[in-house]
């Protein structure tokens, strides 16, 4: 199948959708940078409540997306539902100017489109999906001062054997990394589970982008791997901590590069990606999900 689509390629991008100046922004919108994140990714049960809430518009946002996931279909369209739904729900999409880095322009749209072999933050563009596509939407919703944070990845039409295959265990292996988020276990556990299940069934599972700590700021600088990074990445797992899992696996190499617009990230062969994320909280008794519709 993915011999016949042809590659993924830099559509137009739309003028930024127009958002209220009732509904409150991050402090990083209009700015070159986001502000460092200085209060760690222990939060109290407020807190959690407000990060289940954004959590809920986010989760809710991906799905309204994913419903419009057909053959025909342009990402810039897909943009404008998600845009439409986070704004109606008293939020804000939390990727709409989220600040590039080295100077590189703000991502301009309210969610991310990748297809295919674009691992991850796709600019939503006139790209038309086509049967059989895997479309990851990448959504997150900020309100009352908190983030929630998620992904999905749906097949436009019937798709092929190997196109789900692929969704059903970066979806599997996505579960099996929150499953082994239980407190006093180092962050990187979350990582080896991720990737010896991914290995078993032929798929690598990309290096270079994580999961992250996620609240009053949308990355906190704590680092969730998504592959046996051992002996980096000790943090130890504790009660009250939030942060996504997000695992990015590949039919091929998990190898990539970053086209000029400062944002699209592509496998070097070509080789599709499929990506699941949450964002969780870690209870006294384990994870528990906090991007739930």
């Amino acid at each position: 199948m993915s011999a016949v689509r042809e590659s993924i390629t830099k559509g137009v991008v739309s003028p930024w959708r127009h958002v209220p100046s009732t509904i409150s922004r991050p402090e990083y919108v209009g700015r070159t940078r986001a502000a460092r994140w200085q209060g760690g990714d222990i939060h109290d049960a407020e807190m959690i409540e407000r990060i289940r809430a954004s959590g809920r518009i986010a989760a809710q946002a991906l799905a309204e997306v994913g419903r419009h996931i057909v053959p025909g279909v342009t990402t810039d369209e897909l943009d404008r539902v998600g845009h439409e739904f986070v704004l109606d729900h008293g939020a804000y999409p939390s990727t709409l100017g989220y600040p590039g880095s080295a100077a590189r322009p703000p991502f301009p749209k309210a969610l991310c489109t990748s297809v295919n072999e674009v691992i991850c933050h796709g600019i939503p563009d006139s790209t038309v999906v086509h049967e059989g596509d895997i479309v990851k939407i990448d959504i997150t919703a900020f309100k009352d001062g908190v983030h929630g944070d998620n992904c999905g990845s749906f097949i436009a039409g019937e798709g092929s054997e190997s196109a789900r295959q692929l969704v059903e265990v970066t979806h599997e292996a996505m579960m099996r990394g929150i499953k082994a988020a239980k407190p006093g276990r180092e962050v990187n556990v979350i990582g080896r589970v991720i990737e010896k299940y991914a290995t078993r069934h032929g798929f690598e599972s990309v290096r270079n982008y994580t999961g992250h700590g996620v609240g009053p700021a949308f990355h906190t600088g704590l680092v969730i791997p998504h592959y046996d990074a051992a002996p980096l990445h000790t943090d130890v797992i504790a009660p009250g901590m939030v942060f996504t899992v997000e695992p990015m696996l590949c039919m091929g190499s998990e190898e990539s590069h970053e086209w000029d617009d400062g944002w699209t990230v592509v496998t070097d062969d070509g080789s599709w990606v499929a990506q699941f994320e949450h964002t969780i909280v870690i209870t006294e008794d384990g994870p528990e999900v906090l991007t739930l519709p």
